[in-house]
């Protein structure tokens, strides 16, 4: 077995240690709640007959005993969203395998799935970030009745995935299999639609056009083929031992997928450790590794020590920020390259990326999967055959294109692109991957806003002529819940295409998508808790130098009051706002996760 890597038992050992008594608390509270025996053994009569009531009479007669397991499906069904529609069929189909494999499965519960690409740039998407923890408490109220042996949860995107882990580590007893469902097919490529949504930014094609173009991007069941957050969440499922090894990237409604569906219900019933042995402090490194190896998602900053808080493990930037400076990146996939996710599955996916990772002394191999295995179980791939039906071979040794997948010997840059900057305007995250080095400093004026919609406006009209460091404060996670800004990335990259400097400085989210314009995000304090962010004006000069890992504002604003205020909660209203005031109230800092726990 190769040695870790230096950097890597550093941070481990530090996460450890600063964990020690968070984690201790939470494996007492998770020892305390295995029960001896199916928790159903507990409940009363009446408490069990409501319990069974719906079943068929093989199932009641199951469920009266204790000798065969009752297995939890959490879903988060619905076929308005893509990447959800293909789990219509999953609860029959994992109910007719775990009954073959001795056990019970019942639909606990569903959880609630919103997309982001469609509420981008509207009300609902400020309901975004917290609808993330209205997922884990969902999740937590379907297992909440204590029927259940063991977990199948059914997700995939942003928000989804997040929830359901941290709602599965409430009952960190009890076994977990994350299931996913796999992306679309590719469609128009990402060039040519990055290209489009400038030329629509600029006013040079008209809205059918624009549809026309994102219809071809975005066109059958399955995820989004862009390695955007729903992406990223099944490479840290795979990465953390939560999924299948190979499962990820395998599209749905294939006979591939559905061999891998049936082969989770009958690991469940055969047994798997319990989530709280599988999500330590060495496969939460082991996500981070990998999210900065492949340039996934700066959501995964706010996303991965949400979960980590719910499993008793401090993780923090500075741990991103110094794993990054020892992780090679070794994939180029959209927004960080022309390739979808299934340029990556082909060219060798995840097992061949955690092979070079585990050669390289980056991951732990040392730590606890679903599949009862360390992580050098992950290094391979599963394959269909007609004699022996689902079975794994050994992942490829070479990739099958360089231009998407490297080995570490040869990486694309010697470090994983993910940043952290600070200074008088605050802290913040920074995804250098896809930004060019000529573009990562710089120094300029601020135009200060507090909407998107305003910085539009000021591009239509012009307005953006100069180098500049376009600063959009009031949209942390108490002021607005933390929406992203992705509709910001079209103009911008059209200023920067012309030859202006740009940056972005903002407190709200920029999205998986991230692209080529530089911005420091996530910034924190936020202007609603009175950071620095709120005292900023027109015309401050401000340094962006991600390299440096600086953002500086050249002006005095110990002395300034703060300007502008978050929506008051009559103005953060309609669209189901209103329910959400709660949040607002109680929710953390983003660099702990934006949580309301």
């Amino acid at each position: 077995m190769t040695a870790v890597h230096p950097v890597v038992a550093r941070v481990t050992e530090r996460i450890v240690a600063r964990s020690a008594a968070g984690r201790a608390e939470y494996l007492a509270r998770v020892a305390e709640a295995r029960a001896e025996g199916p928790a159903r053994g507990a409940l009363g009569c009446g408490n069990l007959a409501h319990g069974f009531a719906a079943c068929g009479p093989e199932e009641k007669a199951a469920l009266r005993g204790t000798s065969r397991p009752n297995v939890a499906i959490v879903t988060s069904y619905n076929d308005m969203l893509s990447a959800h529609q293909p789990f219509r069929t999953y609860p029959e189909r994992l109910k007719k395998a775990i009954l073959l494999a001795g056990g019970v499965a019942q639909v606990a519960g569903g959880v609630p799935a919103m997309c982001d690409g469609i509420t981008q740039g509207r009300a609902g998407m400020e309901l975004s970030l917290f609808s993330r923890d209205v997922v884990a408490m969902s999740a937590a109220v379907a297992l909440s009745h204590d029927m259940f042996d063991g977990v199948l949860m059914l997700g995939v995107c942003d928000k989804i995935v997040p929830g359901l882990v941290i709602g599965a580590l409430a009952f960190g007893q009890l076994p977990t299999v994350l299931v996913p469902a796999g992306p679309m097919g590719s469609g128009l490529p990402n060039a040519e639609k990055g290209r489009i949504r400038k030329l629509h930014a600029i006013g040079e094609i008209g809205r059918d056009e624009l549809l026309d173009a994102e219809a071809k991007s975005y066109h059958s069941p399955g995820t989004c083929t862009f390695y955007g957050t729903a992406n990223s969440n099944q490479m840290l499922m795979e990465v953390m031992g939560l999924h299948l090894p190979g499962a990820s990237f395998v599209a749905p409604n294939t006979p591939l997928r559905e061999a891998l569906t049936d082969e989770a219900g009958r690991r469940i019933v055969q047994g798997v450790p319990p989530v709280a042995e599988i999500l330590d402090e060495k496969a939460f490194v082991n996500g981070v590794v990998a999210l900065l190896a492949t340039g996934g998602s700066t959501n995964h900053t706010l996303h991965l020590p949400a979960m980590a808080a719910a499993a008793g493990i401090e993780l923090t930037w500075d741990d991103f920020a110094e794993l990054s400076s020892a992780t090679p990146l070794l994939t180029r996939i959209y927004p960080n390259g022309g390739a979808d996710v299934n340029h990556f599955h082909a060219a060798g996916g995840t097992g061949f990326l955690i092979s070079e990772l585990l050669d390289a002394g980056l991951l732990h191999e040392d730590v606890t999967t679903v599949t009862g295995e360390g992580l050098d179980a992950y290094t391979t791939v599963p394959v269909l055959t007609e004699t022996e039906g689902l079975l794994w071979k050994p992942a490829p040794e070479a990739s099958g294109d360089e231009d998407v997948l490297r080995p570490a010997a040869r990486p694309f840059s010697a470090d994983g692109g993910l940043r952290m900057v600070e200074g008088n305007l605050g802290r913040g995250v920074v995804k250098v991957s896809a930004v060019k080095p000529e573009h990562r400093v710089v120094e300029a004026p601020a135009r200060v806003f507090s909407t998107q919609e305003q910085i539009l406006a000021a591009f239509d009209a012009g307005e953006f002529d100069s180098d500049v460091v376009v600063v959009l404060r009031y949209q942390g996670p108490r002021a607005t819940g933390m929406p992203e800004l992705h509709k910001l990335t079209p103009p911008l990259s059209v200023l920067q295409d012309r030859g202006i400097k740009v940056a972005l400085v903002t407190d709200g989210r920029m999205s998986g998508a991230s692209g080529a314009v530089p911005a420091a995000i996530h910034l924190t304090p936020e202007a609603a808790a009175g950071g620095p962010l709120a005292r900023i004006a027109d015309g401050d000069v401000v340094r962006f130098d991600a390299d440096s890992g600086k953002l500086e504002v050249q002006a005095d604003l110990d002395g300034r009051p703060a300007v502008g205020a978050a929506p008051s909660r009559r103005e953060w209203s309609g669209t189901g706002r209103d329910l959400f005031a709660a949040f607002r109230a109680s929710v953390g800092p983003a660099e702990r996760g934006a949580s309301v726990f």
